[in-house]
């Protein structure tokens, strides 16, 4: 196995693909919220070990069922693995605790500085060539980053009950950086690691940090709190699935733009469920970072397609 094997060609089209990956955001914002709903009252930790190992079913699963588990567990590079995971774990501790601090559409809004980050990180780490028009798009969607945080650094937030909110968008702007971080390590994963193996190890590693905090207040959860956590993991694992899947089936550059489906679900959701709504200030800052987004990926597509294609590496598929 000298690197990431190509997606079977689709016979279905690229509408297919985007169907799927609109499907797996609508999954992972479910999964969000039964997140948000447990860490109210359960330990992060806990959260973190029920959303990394019980995702490990739909997945060793899927791959069973396709004949795919035995490269799940191949590797060459174990300490990679450890090192993303580390990084992974990280974001996601950051991720679960803002959760239960800001709003869902403030987190989901915060969590979109991912992609910019990402393109710094690759320019720094990976070397990179990120020209005028990316750095662009990123010092804009920091703007619109910017923006939502502002309310949560006036005076009135940065004393008495708002500063729980104020630390809250702090951890997920620092979920952003990390999961970034992680995006980086991925890339470099990839050029020798299928992508079975980078999710199951990162799955099994994350639950054994995750069981590290077992001393520090786990709790026998009670009926509903044990719904919340199974359904976390499983829809962890499902949308991971739709989510892989839909890249056989349509270019990483036409899928890259759906993903921003999942802010109207994370709008919907957090006002249905939880009651809450995005301020206008968020509004507008979270269109500046989605145009921002958008543009990177419509400008990396256009590079892309510049590129003699033998140079291209695959998206990952499961």
């Amino acid at each position: 196995m000298t690197g990431e094997t190509r997606p079977t060609p689709s016979t279905r089209g690229p509408v297919f693909g985007i169907l799927l990956k609109v499907a797996s955001t609508l999954v992972f914002t479910a999964m969000v919220a039964c997140v948000k709903a447990a860490a109210a009252t359960v330990p992060v930790g806990e959260v973190m070990f029920a959303r990394s190992f019980l995702g490990l079913v739909p997945v060793l699963t899927f791959l069973a069922v396709r004949g795919e588990l035995a490269q799940a567990f191949r590797t060459q590079r174990l300490g990679g693995h450890f090192l993303r995971s580390s990084v992974g774990v990280t974001s996601m501790a950051l991720w679960f605790t803002c959760l239960a601090l800001i709003p869902l559409p403030e987190a989901l809004a915060i969590g979109y500085a991912s992609p910019l980050v990402t393109v710094v990180f690759a320019a720094l780490f990976l070397g990179e060539t990120v020209r005028i028009y990316r750095w662009s798009a990123v010092v804009v969607g920091f703007l619109g980053i910017l923006i939502i945080l502002a309310p949560r650094f006036t005076p009135e937030t940065l004393s008495g009950a708002g500063t729980g909110e104020t630390i809250g968008a702090l951890l997920a702007l620092a979920s952003a950086f990390t999961a970034a971080g992680a995006m980086v390590l991925i890339r470099r994963l990839i050029t020798t690691e299928r992508t079975p193996a980078i999710v199951v190890y990162f799955s099994l590693i994350a639950s054994g940090f995750a069981l590290l905090t077992l001393p520090w207040g786990w709790v026998v959860p009670d009926s509903w709190q044990a719904l919340l956590l199974v359904l976390s993991g499983l829809l962890g694992g499902i949308g991971q699935i739709l989510m892989t899947e839909s890249y056989r089936h349509a270019d990483a550059s036409t899928i890259a733009t759906f993903d921003y489906s999942g802010m109207i679900w994370g709008l919907a959701v957090g006002y249905l469920l939880f009651g809450e709504t995005a301020e206008p200030i968020v509004l507008i800052g979270m269109a500046i970072v989605i145009a921002a987004g958008m543009f990177i990926i419509w400008r990396e597509r256009h590079i892309g397609l510049a590129r003699p294609r033998a140079g291209k590496l695959s998206p990952p598929a499961l």
